[in-house]
């Protein structure tokens, strides 16, 4: 398995490009099975798990063509049954349900696999789904799914830890086709959420309110093809933002989209970086020290659970106490263990970890366990004195494309090491 070696102590300065986001292409690229027409996507990044998309749209029926960051689709003729060996690799691969029912009105999915940060339960998808007519049962490791037809409905998709993403894209894709009106309440907010929206709307789908807790879809017959261009990744832009502000250093991200990231911009002020926004872009500015936080993760608009991990690494350099509480995922502090051998000191109460920042880091060998642990790894790398090496990086290409390129380019002295 591939690592990267990190040489620390080094500060980060320059310009990176942030690349198409990542968790809003994976349910756009499930919408194209929704109609037979060619559709076209533009800024896609070249990740594993876009590659694994790829692969379960063709084990599908559809031709993929994916090259110079521009996708390809047509899903003319295609089949209701997942492919587990596939799907059960990758989480976000659940979002082929919804519009498999939408376009052939059954479906068989594999339950997925993804990255083991605590139970993510699918009920509410279903709940969503059997909302709109559709009848469910889960056999054999597979949800299987029927209907005569999908109709309209009022459908509540609040959850335990707030709105479901990806339950609210399963919903709006499987009901753009449905007879009648559907109502979502509750439904996320995430700007990934919104561009799936403008994604169909942009092949015929009458979709309002998208962004905000009410969405109404307006079924319509029959949707068609579209050229559509992905936002840019909020967390691939929050995650360079972190590292410059860690390393003591100043990073442009282009192409970065402010809106997008209030929650973190306004901690990453908080704990001393100065923020620039600018036209196609922010600038990231490192104060003279980091200092320490309170962080609640929450549903967006508040601050993403994708960036607790990469702010706590930060957090181990700021003299004082920081408390980052987990209120998305029960299991989502694995990276603090690994953080420790670097010498942070952090303990774990309940779902939240106290942070006593301010000692230094020093490299050492360490195990990434998912996407965004991987990436607070590499942080606390550049930060730390000497030298790091971070293990199973194939959690981290899932997310960021050629990242340990992009920090080269800033000053990081990293290189990947190929495994067997």
């Amino acid at each position: 398995m591939d690592s990267f070696v990190i040489e620390g102590g080094t500060t980060l300065r320059g310009e990176v490009q942030v690349g198409g986001s990542k968790n809003a292409v994976l349910p756009i690229m499930a919408a194209t099975l929704l109609t037979r027409e060619t559709c076209v996507i533009r800024r896609v990044p070249d990740l594993s798990d876009v590659r694994f998309m790829c692969s379960i749209l063709e084990s599908l029926g559809a031709t993929v063509a994916f090259a110079d960051g521009t996708l390809t689709i047509r899903a003319e003729n295609i089949s209701g049954t997942g492919n587990y060996d596939l799907i059960r690799k990758m989480r976000g691969s659940i979002c082929i349900l919804g519009p498999l029912m939408g376009r052939l009105l059954r479906a068989s999915v594999s339950l997925p696999g993804g990255c083991v940060i605590g139970t993510r339960p699918i009920d509410l998808h279903l709940k969503g789904l059997e909302a709109l007519g559709a009848r469910m049962r889960i056999e054999g490791g597979y949800v299987h799914a029927e209907t005569p037809g999908l109709h309209g409905g009022v459908i509540f998709l609040g959850g335990r830890s707030g709105p479901t993403v990806l339950g609210t894209a399963n919903v709006v894709m499987a009901s753009v086709l449905a007879e009648g009106v559907t109502v979502i309440e509750s439904a996320a907010c995430e700007p990934e959420v919104v561009d799936l929206c403008h994604f169909l709307n942009g092949m015929g789908a009458r979709i309002h309110g998208a962004g905000s807790p009410t969405i109404t879809v307006t079924g319509v017959a029959a949707l068609g093809g579209v050229d559509h261009e992905v936002i840019a990744d909020r967390i691939e832009a929050g995650t360079f933002a972190v590292a410059a502000a860690a390393s003591g250093g100043r990073v442009t991200l282009k192409g970065a989209r402010a809106e997008h990231l209030g929650a973190v911009l306004d901690k990453l002020r908080e704990s001393g970086a100065a923020i620039e926004r600018h036209a196609g872009g922010l600038t990231v500015t490192a104060g003279q020290a980091v200092r320490p936080l309170e962080i609640t993760t929450m549903p967006y608009s508040g601050f993403p659970t994708d960036m607790q991990a990469q702010f706590m690494a930060m957090l181990c350099l700021a003299p004082g106490t920081s408390i980052v509480t987990e209120r998305i995922f029960e299991s989502r502090f694995m990276h603090a263990a690994e953080l420790m051998r670097l010498g942070a000191d952090i303990g774990i109460e309940g779902p939240s970890a106290i942070i006593r920042g301010g000692r230094p880091l020093s490299g050492a060998e360490v195990m990434a366990s998912d996407l965004r642990a991987s990436a607070a790894l590499v942080i606390a790398g550049i930060a730390a004195q000497g030298r790091t090496q971070v293990h199973r990086v194939y959690h981290l290409d899932r997310g960021y494309e050629r990242m340990e390129v992009k920090l080269a380019a800033l000053g990081a002295r990293i290189e990947r090491t190929r495994g067997e």
